[in-house]
């Protein structure tokens, strides 16, 4: 991504929507905070600049006595990573990389906790794919799936109407 754009993005549902002017440092946490905060295998953030909700409001959890995590109240997403302001120079926020509009375009640059991983993230690789069988197998059930999941761009409203 460019510098001279601003960065979008919003929960599963749309109730929140947001904005940032730059990104700074990407990283994968593998802290168990992490990965319980997110349900994931990781926490995958990018710290933010300039950053506005521009639609909705974060409910928050105070997830250690120096951070709380913002999501949305609605759908449950998780959208932020707060590090209180009196423990770094302005604080910080970082902001859950998967909920960017543009995601594939934030690549982490570190990892973070890596003593702390799930001992089986690094044969992720490794692990079989479903066959082109299979895959045909399924299609006609992807196909009828209708998402109720806000589109990777701002609207206008949501739901649409």
């Amino acid at each position: 991504m460019t510098s001279d754009q601003s960065y979008t993005g919003g929960c599963q549902c749309g109730a929140i929507r947001f904005r940032a002017a730059s990104l700074g440092r990407a990283s994968v946490c593998h802290c168990r905070m992490c990965q319980k905060a997110t349900g994931g295998i990781a926490g995958v953030f990018v710290t933010v600049a300039a950053f506005d909700v521009t639609r909705g409001a974060l409910k928050h959890f105070r997830s250690s006595s120096k951070v709380r995590r913002g999501f949305c109240a609605d759908c449950g997403t998780p959208l932020t990573f707060e590090i209180d302001r009196t423990e770094t120079a302005g604080g910080g926020i970082g902001m859950s990389i998967a909920a960017f509009d543009r995601a594939a375009e934030i690549a982490p640059m570190i990892q973070l906790a890596r003593d702390t991983r799930l001992p089986w993230v690094d044969n992720l690789p490794a692990l079989p794919e479903r066959s082109p069988a299979e895959t045909a197998g399924i299609a006609a059930h992807y196909a009828g799936i209708v998402s109720h999941q806000h589109p990777d761009h701002d609207t206008e409203t949501w739901p649409l109407q």
